[in-house]
């Protein structure tokens, strides 16, 4: 038996659950088993069962009432699919039952809809019977408010008082779906359905697990819907639920109408009535106003619910251009024909949620065809009918001079940032209040922390910002307020000190100072340029010097070479006419010997290459022969 249910993808439950089967089995085949089967169906849960059961011939089946039986010889082989159609059988009937019941409380609400008078009773009745009969937490109608983005709750199962809750629509996601598409919404598993998302955490906390919205709609206008929820006891919404739900949720659609349209025509004399007294209170209210608008300079227009003029005063009439007997009636957007529409309906707007809104700049063009830039106010009127009123003025003038400000503002800015030399400015305190690129480039610091953090004295060695300020204030660097190109260095973020040219000056405010600014040129560059020139002139000079010394060392080498050659030719003829004990030989060997030293100094002369000194007599000096005439370097 056991194998045959779990084939047939049933499950035994023990007697004392037998309210929770669908079927029973039933052994006719033992002595017991009809007294098992009359016990059974005596109790009110096996009353209600599908039996199938073991017999030798179905003969007795009708008479027993049998959902189907099998054989002892076929059990094995046939139980786990007879188990299957008896369920499948059971399940059809549950379901008949469940209509034809449900098709008894549809008759009867639809009775109930057509006789009663007090509909807000009634729909709270709608609710509670739902509720009782689909088993659910709570079944509630809301009617919408579309323009205001609104529900209204009219009645609840949970609650009889509950009428007219107001609900955002903002905050139910699911409501909204259903007016987007005129279709029943359907949510299993709510916490963590995706439609849900940004309220999923409300939904768990109140233990919803299944949602159904059916719309309320006629002639395919959507005038509210039907919000049923269930909690995880229960589990989702069958199809024939559905279909149930949704053919109640038409009734009580037709329902509405109807109730709205009786009440439309019961409320229509009397609110012909009020309108007219209404309109008497709203012409002495608008004389009054009138009255008090007509020496204002600004304009001033006053608006319905529609934002149509009501009142429009002389200031205003003549700066649109129009006269108030034709601005009468016309709605704002009209009169002032903006360049975006929406900005002067968004205040209106505001106003008539009781909101006030300040000076807002409208582009618009007047009936003349003019050019505005009107700076426009809008509060809330609740009198006589008004809904908002609105001030405005011209200020095309001052928006030019101020965007003709910026333009130039703007473009300082980009002049001074694009400036290789560095600009900076502080107040009278030291504080920095403009640092350009050029300054970030020398001093190290950006412009954030400059003005953030930076001091102007910091930037200059101790004690020479007052120096700079002493001689920006005398008369003998450029004049009061004026210094003239100067030398100076200031120490960067990392400490370096940088030399800078540097003019600087104070500003005034009348004659009050109230800040200098500083323009720093950069010399490292130039300075090192300059120490390069320097070092090239030293060695063209020096370069000189050994040309002129070696074309020296050459001619006197070649002049002196000549007359020596001569005298060495001499002393040495006189050495070979002379005996060593002569008086005369000595003498002319000691010329024979100076001479040839001096020829070796001509040659050293020749071989001059470079200009090399060595000491001489007190201070002075002479050309070191052996270094000048050396090829080593």
């Amino acid at each position: 038996m056991l194998q045959a249910l779990a084939l047939a993808g049933l499950t035994a439950v023990g007697a004392d659950r037998a309210d929770e089967a669908d079927l029973a089995v039933i052994d006719l085949t033992a002595p017991e088993g009809h007294t098992a089967l009359a016990r059974l169906r005596g109790t009110p849960a096996g009353a209600r069962l599908s039996v199938v059961a073991v017999a030798a011939t179905g003969a007795a089946a009708p008479e027993l009432r049998l959902a189907d039986f099998v054989t002892p010889a076929a059990l094995a082989g046939e139980l786990p699919a007879r188990l299957t159609r008896a369920q499948a059988g059971h399940a059809a009937a549950l379901e008949e039952r469940q209509r034809e019941k449900d098709l008894a409380l549809l008759l009867k609400l639809t009775a109930d809809y057509a006789e009663s008078t007090d509909v807000a009773e009634l729909l709270h009745d709608v609710t509670k019977r739902l509720a009782g009969e689909l088993d659910i937490e709570r079944a509630s109608l809301v009617v919408l408010d579309e323009q205001q983005g609104a529900g209204f709750v009219v009645a609840a199962s949970d609650d009889a008082a509950l009428k007219d809750h107001r609900i955002e629509l903002s905050r139910y996601p699911e409501i909204r779906e259903v007016v987007r598409t005129g279709k029943p919404v359907i949510v299993e598993d709510a916490p963590s359905h995706p439609l849900l998302e940004g309220v999923q955490s409300a939904v768990a906390a109140q233990g919803i697990q299944n949602i159904a919205v059916l719309p309320l709609a006629v002639r395919g206008v959507v005038l509210g819907v039907l919000f049923v929820r269930a909690g995880g006891r229960r589990g989702a919404f069958s199809g024939r639920e559905i279909d149930f739900l949704a053919t109640v949720a038409h009734a009580t659609a037709v329902a509405l109408r109807n109730a709205r349209q009786l009440e439309t025509i019961r409320g229509k004399a009397e609110r012909e009535k009020s309108a007219r007294i209404a309109a008497e209170e709203h012409a002495a209210e608008l004389k009054r106003y009138q009255a008090y608008f007509a020496h204002f300079s600004d304009g001033i227009a006053i608006l319905d619910g529609q934002a149509c003029v009501l009142s429009l005063n002389p200031a205003g009439s003549k700066l649109l251009d129009v006269s108030p007997a034709e601005a009468e009636g016309r709605h704002v957007n009209a009169l002032t024909n903006p360049t975006d529409d929406g900005v002067l309906m968004d205040a209106v707007l505001a106003a008539s949620r009781g909101e006030t809104r300040r000076e807002i700049d409208v582009l618009a063009r007047t009936q003349a065809g003019r050019r505005l830039t009107l700076s426009v106010s809008a509060a809330p009127l609740r009198e006589g009918g008004s809904v908002a009123i609105l001030s405005f003025h011209d200020v095309t003038a001052a928006r030019q001079l101020a965007d003709e400000l910026r333009q130039t503002t703007d473009f300082l800015e980009r002049l001074i940032d694009s400036s290789v030399d560095a600009i900076i400015a502080g107040d009278m305190t030291g504080k920095v209040i403009l640092f350009n690129k050029g300054a970030e480039a020398i001093c190290g610091y950006t412009a954030d922390e400059a003005l953030a953090t930076l001091n102007v004295r910091q930037l200059y060695p101790e004690g020479q910002a007052q120096e700079v300020m002493a001689r920006l204030r005398g008369a003998d660097f450029g004049g009061k307020g004026r210094l003239t190109l100067t030398r100076q260095e200031i120490i960067s973020k990392t400490g370096m000190r940088v030399p800078v040219n540097m003019t600087a000056s104070i500003v005034y405010e009348g004659e009050r100072e109230s800040a200098t600014v500083g323009i720093f040129t950069d010399l490292r560059d130039k300075l090192q340029l300059e120490r390069k020139l320097s070092d090239a002139e030293v060695r063209l000079v020096e370069s000189e010097k050994n040309a002129v010394i070696v074309a020296l060392a050459g001619t006197a080498a070649h002049e002196l070479n000549q007359p020596l050659t001569s005298v060495m030719g001499y002393a040495e003829l006189l050495k070979r006419k002379l005996k060593e004990g002569d008086f005369a030989y000595r003498p002319v060997d000691i010329i024979y010997r100076e001479a040839e030293r001096m020829a070796e100094i001509v040659r050293k002369i020749g071989k001059i290459t470079r200009y090399e000194t060595k000491a001489y007599v007190g201070a002075s000096k002479i050309l070191d022969l052996d270094k000048a005439s050396s090829h080593e370097e």
